[in-house]
């Protein structure tokens, strides 16, 4: 779309995260401008480790990040297992390369991505396209686009016009907000994460991602780094319990730094000749104290010249550990509905058409406990207490469950490695757009 002189609007991107910057960057490849609008005046690596699945990964190296590059943040998952409370396997599989996907899994430290992102749309695009301390606060559709209220760190106001408006805005998107005032809250179902680091030394494969307990109770780890000269990785943990929601979340934190010794009594215990659950949790320098939360899905993710994107479209509860990997997923597809629509209303509801309900059916599959459900169905068999998992869990079963929610979350292995490339190889948007 073009202004009232002529000149080719950018299209405004709320949100400098993971979304909001893949966003960018594949405006970029496909000859779009765009401005990206962040509220933190000052971008840091901050949070915690993540899984970006072969289905986003490939679709990084699409937009020209190497595995050179993703090696240096993070390393190639090489398995996904689940373990009872006794300590016995449930599920095991490979991942990514392993597996036969032609696209390796990564397990990285998320604010690590997203300074990855960052610093390739400051070099790719200057500095200038991402504007720190603004934040959208307010959107109106008009004849030309779509003008945008920023709300500056020191408290002014102004209106940018653009052609059209990504709200990666996140899981409190103000966007959002406008377009559905009448939304539920955030949805709490009483799960608390305590979240930390430890340096120890990897264990099983040396990259293995492991779930260990029951869908209510349990503790998973990985590591987010390559071993160093000592054999000494930092393994990123999650220890979870759920408890009684009814009075909702009430702290009134969404993220809070506490003590080992706030939580660590529902874990004393858990101590394997394969790990000592409660001795990776007392190594770790700090923990941080979350609600598991999500957003109800909406009937659409798209109003006029406006789409959301990323948490801000499809908040989700980590359990599939595809969140990011979404985000970035979406972002190639609004890229590719460009290509084939122009930069427009109709590019947007494209994109919407294509990933709204599938996507926002992932959101209550992961409330439903996503692929940990086998968790789940083994507490109601057994307790997760067994002896010979065939007899309470036979394999047809549990594969089956993961086969469908990996092919729900667009992750299933032949799927993916049959499927065209989103936006192919030098795909850019015409020069005379509508």
């Amino acid at each position: 779309m073009k202004s009232t002189n002529g000149d080719q609007l950018p299209v405004l991107i709320a949100g400098a995260g993971i979304g909001g910057l893949s966003t960018a960057l594949t405006l970029h490849q496909i000859g779009v401008p765009c401005i990206v609008f962040e509220v933190v005046a000052d971008l840091q690596a901050l949070g915690v480790g993540i899984n970006i699945q072969p289905n986003a990964v490939r679709e990084l190296f699409d937009l020209g990040i190497s595995s050179q590059q993703l090696d240096s943040i993070g390393l190639q998952t090489r398995e996904w297992c689940l373990v009872g409370l006794n300590g016995k396997d449930v599920y095991s599989e490979p991942r990514g390369i392993e597996a036969g996907c032609q696209w390796p899994q990564y397990s990285v430290h998320r604010g690590e991505l997203q300074m990855l992102l960052y610093q390739q749309v400051l070099t790719r695009m200057g500095a200038g396209v991402v504007q720190t301390g603004h934040r959208v606060t307010a959107y109106q559709n008009t004849e030309t686009g779509v003008s945008a209220l920023i709300t500056t760190s020191d408290g002014q106001e102004k209106q940018v016009e653009g052609a059209l408006l990504i709200a990666a805005d996140g899981i409190h998107s103000a966007v959002r907000a406008q377009m559905f005032p009448d939304q539920p809250p955030i949805h709490w179902g009483g799960a608390v994460m305590w979240r930390g680091t430890t340096r120890a030394k990897p264990i099983r494969t040396g990259a293995s991602f492991v779930g260990l307990g029951t869908h209510h109770h349990r503790v998973v780890f990985y590591p987010i780094s390559q071993p160093d000269a000592d054999g000494l990785a930092t393994i990123n943990w999650i220890a979870e319990i759920t408890m009684d929601n009814s009075a909702g979340w009430g702290n009134g934190d969404w993220n809070k730094k506490v003590a080992i010794d706030h939580f660590i009594h529902h874990f004393e215990g858990w101590n394997y000749d394969w790990i000592d659950i409660p001795g990776m949790l007392r190594g770790a320098d700090a923990v941080y104290e979350y609600p598991m939360i999500d957003r109800d899905p909406v009937p659409s993710w798209v109003d006029g010249h406006v789409a959301l994107l990323g948490d801000a479209a499809h908040a989700m509860y980590p359990t599939g550990s595809n969140g990011a990997s979404q985000a970035i997923v979406d972002a190639r597809v609004l890229g590719a509905a460009m290509v084939s629509k122009g930069v427009n209303g109709e590019a947007l509801q494209l994109y919407n058409d294509t990933l709204c309900e599938p996507i926002s059916a992932v959101v209550l599959r992961n409330r439903g406990a996503g692929p940990f459900v086998l968790l789940n169905e083994l507490d109601d068999r057994c307790g997760g207490i067994f002896d010979d998992i065939e007899e309470v869990f036979p394999s047809a079963e549990r594969d089956d469950l993961m086969s469908r929610y990996k092919a729900a979350a667009g992750y299933a292995i032949e799927q993916l490695n049959t499927a065209d490339a989103t936006i192919e190889q030098g795909a850019r948007v015409g020069q005379d757009l509508k």
